[in-house]
């Protein structure tokens, strides 16, 4: 069924309980055509590691937060969890969620690997906002997707904000993508749907030997290619990242005057 604001597709996200950027990005990138609607991944836990595990168990039960809405595609905006559930049960997750939900779901960390795949890259530089821990476990799970990882740049650090990777600004994105400038990588992943990036994409990215991507383009992407029948293709994928189909950079940069 066509929606009187979607009639492109509707397209529904889990995000994060503290996470400030993912609908702030998405704002931009959806393109006018689509609606999204956001659901929420709940913790009580401490540390950041627990909070994932906790939202990893979640998934499905999370999902029913959008009870029958017409959702044409879904995305879990949330990569660090993915690391730590692996490729292989992540696959199949998606899978079994699919079938129940009757629509294509994917994460962000799936996404990635897509765009990644769409543009034939297979050596990846890394910009991580992550712990050393996380950020181990997350070159694994890039390797176990058949990706060698050329280097990885850390934007993370101490900090007494409310979140290590939700208080970084795009600041942190641009030093990172400056620093990476000539790469020899065939891409450059900025990671992490809380780092705040299309600025750094929209000033830096184009400037550097290889294509840029970030977790929430990547995961908008693949949502909205989904939601309109579409497999994943270097062709759609460009358009994005040269600034999306119906202008996600021109919408920032009306956004900040």
């Amino acid at each position: 069924m066509s929606l009187e604001y979607a009639p492109g597709g509707l397209l529904a996200v889990l995000v994060p309980q503290a996470n400030t950027t993912v609908e702030a990005e998405l704002r931009h990138l959806v393109p006018p055509d689509q609606a999204w609607i956001a659901g929420r991944l709940t913790s009580g836990k401490a540390t950041i590691e627990e909070r994932l595990c906790d939202y990893l168990e979640s998934y499905a039960t999370a999902m029913t937060q959008f009870a029958n809405a017409p959702v044409s595609a879904a995305g879990f905006a949330c990569t660090g969890a993915s690391y730590l559930l692996g490729c292989q049960r992540e696959d199949e997750l998606l899978a079994d969620l699919a079938a129940a939900r009757r629509h294509p779901v994917h994460t962000a960390a799936t996404a990635i690997a897509d765009a990644l795949g769409a543009l034939g890259a297979r050596r990846i530089a890394l910009i991580s906002p992550y712990d050393e821990r996380l950020t181990a476990s997350c070159m694994g799970y890039w390797a176990d997707r058949g990706f060698a990882v050329a280097g990885v740049t850390s934007v993370g650090r101490e900090t007494r904000a409310f979140h290590p990777i939700y208080s970084l600004e795009s600041d942190a994105a641009v030093h990172a993508l400056d620093s990476l400038r000539t790469t020899d990588a065939d891409a450059v992943v900025l990671l992490g749907t809380g780092l705040p990036t299309l600025r750094a994409l929209r000033t830096v990215g184009a400037r550097g030997a290889a294509p840029v991507m970030s977790s929430n383009l990547c995961l908008a992407w693949r949502m909205s290619e989904s939601a309109r029948g579409r497999p994943p293709s270097a062709e759609t994928l460009t358009g994005w990242l040269g600034g999306g189909p119906l202008g996600w950079a021109e919408s920032l940069r009306r956004a900040s005057r």
